[in-house]
């Protein structure tokens, strides 16, 4: 996010901002020789069919590669995260950022209070 005017909801890229996919994307961010699929699996707490359709979604936006070798006779998966993956991924995160600041901004202090259903009701009924 370049520009303070852009609509920081807008920079919010939906391949990261699905729950899974954003534990996959932080995972990868932790290794620089990425991960195999189990230990993925495992780390995401995911099914391997929910753990491969995530995969595939990453790698055909280009955020992610997958390395394919054979470690004795056994095949191995690594997913390994790109430069413009990372990249992406760390736009998201600011945008993300950005968008939270202004939540708790808009909430602040004395609105958090007000707004809250319970310290509401106190609230009424001690003027009560």
């Amino acid at each position: 996010m370049s520009d303070k005017s852009e609509n920081p909801y807008e920079a919010l890229e939906k391949i990261f901002h699905e729950p899974n996919r954003l534990a996959i994307m932080s995972a990868l961010c932790r290794s620089s020789h990425g991960l195999t699929f189990n230990d993925l699996k495992e780390e995401c707490s995911l099914t391997d069919g929910n753990l491969s359709r995530h995969l595939k979604a990453l790698e055909e936006a280009g955020a992610i590669a997958i390395k394919k070798t054979f470690v004795g006779v056994k095949p191995q998966t690594t997913a390994l995260l790109s430069a413009r993956g990372r990249q992406n991924f760390l736009d998201y995160l600011k945008a993300l950022e950005e968008v939270l600041k202004k939540a708790a901004e808009a909430i602040g202090p004395e609105k958090k209070e007000a707004r809250h259903p319970l310290r509401l009701g106190k609230t009424a009924r001690a003027k009560s």
